[in-house]
């Protein structure tokens, strides 16, 4: 599905990404893992196609179609979603107006009817549709916000980037059993990209691969067995 090769980013002038490889198949979990500023977050506004982001080598491949150079509405559309770290607020622009907007079938009792269930498995209040998009949320209901857009637009690839910060413990298995369902319900059609500090979550979900990134490359891959090493070794042993 997503094939990265050979990848070199820079962001104004500075190399961020250097040397990176990685593939993701069709129904595969992959977590990736590293100290800050390791380029973690850089990749994934990269595969998502973000401004000022500029590729100087490599290729980014999806479903065999080079996507280096498109721009974020054309990559959303192929099928990869992006939930942010720091979502942003608009003003003026209700939750309910902005779904409704990329939502294909424009029958609108559906659509709320789509909506309201979509909330009620996130234990999103129904009232915020109306309110204006992520003004004024607390940091978990703004992860919920995210998640919420992921279920609706059903995409093929979704990268969730530390979407485990700002929730409390509940909310966290709530977004967690919900992203998990998801990706069961077509198994080996939707894939999976997790950044994270979070070494609990393999309780939650259960990756097919772990990757450490660190100075803008992958240095070591593994399975699960790899995030309790971190977890009782840190980065350093992987690093030095």
């Amino acid at each position: 599905m997503l094939k990265i090769k050979n990848l070199y980013v820079s962001i104004n002038k500075n190399l961020i990404i250097k040397g990176l490889n990685l593939k993701i198949k069709k129904g595969e979990i992959h977590i990736i893992m590293g100290p800050n500023g390791s380029g973690k977050s850089t990749l994934s506004y990269i595969i998502a196609g973000k401004p000022k982001y500029k590729i100087e080598d490599g290729e980014i491949l999806f479903n065999n179609k080079i996507i280096n150079n498109l721009k974020p509405d054309k990559i959303s559309k192929l099928g990869i979603f992006l939930s942010f770290q720091n979502p942003v607020e608009i003003d003026g622009l209700s939750m309910y107006n902005f779904i409704k907007s990329f939502i294909k079938k424009k029958n609108n009792n559906n659509i709320l009817k789509n909506i309201y269930k979509k909330c009620e498995k996130l234990n999103i209040n129904k009232k915020y549709l109306s309110r204006y998009f992520n003004l004024g949320f607390s940091g978990g209901e703004k992860k919920k916000n995210e998640i919420l857009q992921m279920l609706i637009l059903k995409p093929k690839l979704t990268i969730l980037d530390e979407i485990d910060s700002g929730l409390d413990i509940d909310s966290l298995k709530n977004i967690l059993n919900n992203i998990k369902q998801y990706i069961n319900k077509k198994k080996k059609k939707r894939s999976l990209l997790i950044i994270t500090h979070y070494t609990n979550i393999i309780n939650y979900i259960k990756p097919n691969f772990v990757h450490i990134i660190y100075d803008g490359k992958i240095i070591k891959s593994g399975n699960k067995k790899l995030i309790k090493k971190i977890e009782k070794y840190g980065y350093n042993k992987f690093i030095n």
